[in-house]
């Protein structure tokens, strides 16, 4: 008994060590990740291009080896960007960028003063009001739209030609009521769109003073990184596990994106599997994969699955990561209905552990990157964390804030949950 109890202190210690080393490490990758070096991991300023780099060296020194002859699957897009100083007032007040207001993505370069036009809630129920309002022209002009005002399904058609803007207004601003939110956009529209948070707007404001410069992309060229770790007994067959590491990069010289949540997290999990991995092999191969763009419209992976380095059909099973900084209410299993004994299997690991408060499912969703795979009949689940912090796609997301509140704990059910598909 005086001999057990000392082992058990040691062994507790240092498991206690271990993951406290992870959690280290974790930090580390996400603050790296987010820094204002990294410029959002978009396409302004190399941001992308700095982030592959550093996830590639990850690997490298981790000891992953490259699938085919290097670590880097290239692949190319369109994309609109604004690499210049922005700047945006309301008869005379300087708003925030980020803060108070963002660009639509889509927009082309504009620089001016414009009137005002706010649009009536009245064109929602008044046939006249709605036929007059759209006959009018409005040049010199930006159009004012509440989205409050012009909610539900009811309204949808209205809203629709209001935000195409088929009365030809010079630019239009959307209210936000509550939040702003970013998403990367491969077009570059006729007019600009500006989406202003409503308690930023000045009350009764007249004129609107704008000034960016967009640079449209044709063929911006971004890569995936992948690495693996070798099988004991299967080498040619693969568990693959996925994060996007991109996420929205820059609006404007100054203002980026950290994406702490979307996706460092994620892809800090993926590094500290890959450690984990290449330590401890498995009798399947494991393939890591960090896909850029999928903010874009999930093209990194779309782009692999098209050209993937070795046959879907040896992918015993893949299991996508996005949005694992909280875990509050548990965690989400996308396809977790598809695959109803593979979901079990999940459960029934945290069911004896406890490690999250709950663990929820949902059927196919083309909301991340495991969607292409899935598609191709690739078994296949997308995992994210829920409750806690709100802050998504916007200035927010931010390392400092993202609490890890059951990182630790999704980390140990999904070495458990790839240990029961050996």
């Amino acid at each position: 008994m005086r001999i057990f109890f000392p082992s058990i202190i040691i062994v507790l210690v240092n498991l206690h060590l271990l993951y406290a080393q992870d959690l280290y490490y974790t930090h580390n990758v996400i603050d790296t990740l987010t820094s204002p070096y990294m410029a959002g991991r978009g396409y302004v300023q190399e941001g992308h291009n700095k982030a592959a780099l550093y996830i590639k060296n990850q690997f490298e020194q981790i000891g992953l080896k490259p699938v085919s002859n290097e670590f880097y699957q290239k692949f190319s897009f369109p994309i609109n960007t604004f690499p210049e100083e922005i700047s945006l007032e309301i008869d005379h007040q300087t708003l925030v960028p980020g803060k108070d207001y963002l660009i639509g993505s889509d927009a082309p370069s504009i620089k001016g003063k414009y009137k005002l036009v706010y649009v009536d809630s009245t064109i929602k129920i008044d046939s006249k009001a709605r036929n007059d309002f759209f006959k009018k022209k409005y040049s010199h002009s930006f159009l004012v739209i509440d989205l409050k005002t012009f909610e539900g399904k009811q309204n949808k058609s209205l809203l629709d030609s209001l935000e195409e803007n088929i009365c030809g207004a010079d630019g239009i601003v959307l209210l936000e009521p509550k939040k702003l939110t970013w998403h990367p956009s491969q077009n570059e529209n006729k007019f600009p769109s500006l989406f202003i948070l409503k308690s930023a707007m000045p009350v009764l404001a007249k004129n609107i003073s704008v000034s960016f410069t967009n640079t449209f992309i044709k063929n911006l060229t971004s890569q995936n990184i992948i690495g693996f770790v070798k099988g004991t007994a299967y080498p040619d067959s693969f568990i693959v596990l996925t994060a996007h590491y991109d996420h929205l990069g820059m609006m404007g010289d100054s203002i980026y994106f950290p994406g702490a949540n979307d996706n460092a997290s994620g892809t800090s999990m993926l590094l500290n599997l890959a450690k984990y991995y290449a330590s401890h092999p498995q009798k399947y191969s494991i393939c890591f994969i960090a896909f850029s763009a999928e903010e874009v419209g999930l093209l990194g992976s779309k782009y692999f699955s098209e050209h993937p380095l070795f046959p879907l059909s040896n992918i015993k099973f893949l299991l996508n990561m996005d949005l694992l900084g909280t875990g509050d209410d548990g965690l989400m299993v996308v396809n977790g209905k598809i695959y109803p004994d593979l979901y079990d299997s999940l459960v029934a690991i945290n069911n004896l552990h406890h490690y999250l408060p709950e663990i929820k499912s949902r059927g196919k969703a083309a909301n991340s990157d495991h969607y292409w795979f899935t598609e191709k009949g690739v078994k296949s689940f997308f995992v994210y964390t829920l409750g806690g912090i709100a802050a998504y796609h916007d200035i927010y997301d931010k390392a400092e804030t993202l609490p890890l509140t059951k990182y630790t704990e999704v980390y140990k059910l999904i070495t458990e949950f790839i240990g029961k598909l050996q």
